[in-house]
């Protein structure tokens, strides 16, 4: 009733609040790569947009690359290659001279574009759609089945009068995945990244469909609001320790508001609390599965020309909480207040994250980032140093080097993330900082070490190269026991009241390691080799285990899928 009511609300406001507008460029880790390794290049903080909030305006993609050709950031076929690509991508702003195609249009009406399958360009309407189409298989060597994915579906994106934009993504997909997810599903029966499924190919495959969209507008020439069903990233990282795109999408209401130096950050998703289900797939249950809400607080300022500095607050509530109230907070809908106070003088049981994230460009080429998230501590006790079960955070730092050591895109990245026991995990599913069973910040949740190195190599125009070793190590349960790295168990179970630290438990140790090779026929059309090797140790058989995956996949409109955990 209550998101009922803020849609009605919100279009209402859209007839006399609008200005000009733009739709966002769908959250794709090689695309944002691409635009986000210039700013560094440059150098300096862009103006354009904040790269800690993602997905970006077109428009504002178009402005950044614009200014890239008047700032002789183009400086290698690559970079030409590039730039054309993505100016291409989003023709209606740019009006790039190179977006038509450069052969006779299918039937006169059909890629018209180089980016679009069809278009209407009219002063009144603007309208994009776009096959999306994934082909791949591989082999597990823990598998005796065909590894694949056999993706099919729809994007439309476009606008009205210059002023509402819009965005809709559908696809059907059926596939057998590698056999470390598959293990992880046999004690969390969910798909990562993605919501409801059910069993395909006699037991041993998934089928599921996905679906995004949402409406967007200019209030005012600097406030954006969008609504709708989709996912989003904080975070300049490799991981996000604040918000991820790793859990499915989820219906949100968000504000954006960019003036000055500033860029301030409102949102309100309402996600799944818990699931039933097994390997055999997710089953119905009566009255649906619970909600519960996350309304998060980002703010965001540029410092000088090189340094961002970001602080952010996260309450996640229910009004199907038993434990609680049982009713939704409109106090949480408040775009500019402190959670946390609300929280106490409200004497719930909900839970606020607080923390803050920063990127410094030291130098052309050479920028540094970082997040640190506060769930709960008590001074005394980290003074002790006695171990204290609820100081719970996290921490991360990273660097990126493009252009290294001189050779023409190749850029390095390295990352460090620490995660203490019980860290995102609440007394109830309710509470936890988790949506359909799957964590918002980290994919592997918390009571965790990680280093990550990745690097990439853009050696011609249409060809990428990525290489990835992460190293992990992490504290896992036994059964009935909880040391604090399943965020989705009860932190009231936990094993210990003191004397906890990182990896306790089973401590496990995972080397994965990916090599990629993706080669883009035309616009938007890629084929991937791919293979990836991952070595998993520990005391305990369950966790003690060696995957080696190689594949071959044809996709369309559509990121690389990736299991990178």
């Amino acid at each position: 009733m209550i998101r009922n009511n803020v849609c009605i609300a919100l279009l209402m406001l859209i007839s006399g609040l609008t200005h000009g507008q733009s739709s966002f460029a769908p959250l794709n880790e090689d695309y944002y790569h691409n635009i986000d390794r210039y700013e560094v290049k440059s150098g300096v903080i862009t103006p354009a947009f904040f790269t800690n909030v993602k997905p970006y305006k077109r428009s504002e993609i178009v402005e950044f690359f614009d200014s890239l050709e008047h700032n002789g950031l183009i400086t290698s076929r690559a970079d030409r290659f590039n730039y054309e690509y993505f100016m291409n991508d989003s023709w209606e702003f740019s009006r790039s001279a190179t977006s038509d195609s450069k052969h006779k249009p299918f039937l006169k009406v059909f890629y018209r574009k180089k980016s679009d399958l069809y278009h209407v360009d009219e002063k009144a309407f603007d309208l994009h759609v776009n096959p999306v189409l994934m082909l791949s298989a591989g082999n597990d060597n823990r598998r005796d089945e065909m590894v694949y994915y056999n993706t099919r579906g729809v994007e439309v994106r476009g606008m009205v009068d210059g002023k509402v934009g819009f965005y809709t993504y559908f696809t059907d997909n059926q596939g057998v995945l590698p056999s470390y997810v598959w293990d992880q599903m046999a004690t969390n029966p969910v798909i990562p990244h993605e919501g409801f499924w059910k069993e395909f190919k006699d037991g041993k495959g998934v089928d599921y469909f996905q679906a995004r969209g949402y409406i967007t507008f200019e209030a005012t020439k600097h406030i954006n609001i969008q609504f709708g069903h989709d996912r989003f990233n904080i975070g300049n990282g490799y991981r996000s320790l604040i918000y991820s795109d790793y859990p499915p999408p989820a219906w949100f209401l968000k504000a954006d508001v960019k003036v000055w130096k500033l860029n301030y950050f409102f949102m309100l998703n309402q996600m799944t609390a818990d699931v039933a289900g097994s390997l055999g797939g997710l089953r119905d249950v009566d009255g649906g599965y619970p909600d519960k809400f996350v309304a998060t607080h980002h703010l965001a300022i540029n410092i000088g020309k090189k340094l961002n500095l970001s602080v952010f607050e996260s309450v996640v509530f229910s009004p199907d909480d038993s434990l609680g109230a049982g009713k939704f907070r409109l106090d949480y809908l408040n775009p500019i207040i402190f959670y946390r106070a609300i929280e106490q003088q409200n004497g719930s049981s909900d839970n606020v994250l607080l923390g803050m994230d920063f990127k410094w460009n030291i130098a052309r080429r050479l920028s540094m980032y970082g997040q640190f998230v506060l769930d709960e501590f008590v001074l005394d006790h980290i003074k002790d140093a006695d171990g204290w079960w609820a100081n719970k955070y996290a921490i991360q730092a990273g660097a990126k080097y493009v252009d290294a050591f001189g050779v023409s895109n190749l850029d390095l990245q390295g990352e460090f993330n620490l995660i203490r026991p019980y860290t995102y995990s609440h007394g109830s599913v309710y509470g936890n900082y988790s949506s359909y069973r799957q964590p918002i910040a980290h994919p592997l949740g918390a009571n965790l070490y990680e280093l990550a190195g990745i690097l990439r190599y853009q050696p011609i125009p249409r060809l990428s190269i990525i290489g990835k070793l992460n190293y992990s190590i992490q504290g896992k349960d036994t059964v009935g026991v909880n040391w604090g790295g399943d965020i989705m168990k009860n932190n009231n179970t936990r094993k210990q009241q003191y004397d906890n630290e990182i990896g306790q438990g089973v401590r496990t140790e995972v080397l994965f390691g990916s090599l990629t090779l993706s080669y883009m026929l035309k616009h938007n059309l890629f084929i991937d080799a791919n293979v990836v090797i991952r070595k998993s140790e520990a005391p305990v058989p369950v966790y003690n285990n060696n995957t080696t995956l190689t594949s071959l996949a044809l996709r369309w409109n559509i990121p690389r899928r990736l299991y990178e955990f």
